[in-house]
């Protein structure tokens, strides 16, 4: 739930967007007092859910204590009253549990449950997970959001991983989405760049692939979702929070492989680097060209402008990179990507 994320879902052309659930996690949110987090609180989700009207969106919360106002009052309100569906997890306090589980049954809009699995599959997951079932009900719909997190190269049993707890899970309810979600995009690039250019490999897209081609009768039903091009780890980041690299980094989604392109950003007054960035990735065989999206005019038209114009900033480069991929991504899905 960043502004350059916010940003990029709302530039997605409407028949990309409307093929497009997204999963919103409100960051963790620091205040010096109550009346300062809850219009910290009330900004971050009012800026969801003014692009979020007309299709459904899950909305988790997993660092908002909802024993305590605002949040308790809040989250609630936005669960119940909008498009963003409550999400909650096995891992999570009962009062989060029961506070999103009394929501979906106000709001009608369902229910989704967050597995996370950074590691590998344990019988206590999925013995919470019925536990919170049991809890919430059986008339109101339930989504299973399978988390794998972060799947690298170096997590080579990840779609294994996938398959064990979705053989737990599945069974357990008839869940109305089954969706596994994965991040692939690395949390450090520079072993992958040569001069500052390189390559990742999409390892969550391989993991999906793997999923739905495992034999199982409910594979063709999973659902893909990822991260994007930033890395998953970023999701526990505070708001406002982190320190701001010394690089810029432009991204770009092919069918297998992120391209990679960083460049001196740090007190620039010189916009030529991120043009040679943008100018690397639109001579790369892989780029589509600007019909294809938003994202892909924008690599175009910053590789060939000159003068004054400007090349834009960390958040202008992430909702770019964002808008190609879930682009391509969604494109891909539906059999159509170009």
């Amino acid at each position: 739930m960043r502004p350059h994320a916010v940003a990029a879902f709302k530039d997605l052309a409407p028949w990309t967007r409307d093929r497009t659930a997204p999963l919103w996690t409100l960051p963790v949110m620091t205040a010096g007092d109550a009346d300062e987090l809850q219009q910290a609180v009330r900004k971050e989700i009012g800026r969801v859910a003014a692009v979020q009207k007309y299709t459904p969106g899950w909305l988790d919360a997993p660092y908002a204590d909802l024993d305590e106002d605002p949040c308790a009052t809040l989250l609630p309100f936005y669960w119940s009253h909008t498009a963003l569906r409550p999400v909650t997890a096995p891992d999570l306090p009962a009062a989060h549990q029961a506070a999103a589980a009394d929501s979906a049954q106000e709001g009608g809009n369902g229910l989704g449950i967050r597995v996370r699995l950074p590691h590998g599959w344990s019988e206590e997951r999925g013995e919470n997970t019925a536990a919170l079932l049991s809890r919430v009900g059986p008339e109101v719909p339930v989504d299973l959001l399978l988390d794998l997190q972060t799947v690298l190269p170096d997590r080579p049993d990840a779609g294994k991983e996938a398959l064990r707890a979705l053989d737990a899970l599945v069974p357990l309810t008839p869940w109305r989405t089954v969706a596994v979600l994965s991040g692939a995009f690395p949390d450090q690039v520079d072993r992958l760049l040569d001069r500052d250019r390189g390559e990742a490999d999409r390892t969550d897209w391989e993991t999906w692939h793997e999923v739905r081609l495992s034999g199982r009768s409910y594979a063709k039903a999973v659902r893909y979702g990822d991260y994007g091009t930033l890395p998953a780890r970023h999701l526990g980041r505070a708001a406002g929070g982190g320190e701001r690299s010394r690089f810029g980094l432009l991204r770009y989604t092919t069918d297998r492989s992120f391209l990679l392109a960083r460049f001196w950003a740090e007190k620039r007054g010189e916009t030529g680097v991120t043009r040679e960035a943008a100018r690397w990735i639109t001579e790369a065989p892989e780029f589509r060209g600007g019909p294809a999206s938003s994202g892909e005019l924008w690599y175009q038209r910053c590789a060939h402008a000159t003068g004054s114009q400007g090349t834009g900033n960390a958040g202008t480069w992430n909702q770019v990179g964002n808008v190609q991929h879930m682009t391509y991504v969604v494109r891909c899905l539906q059999g159509r990507a170009v």
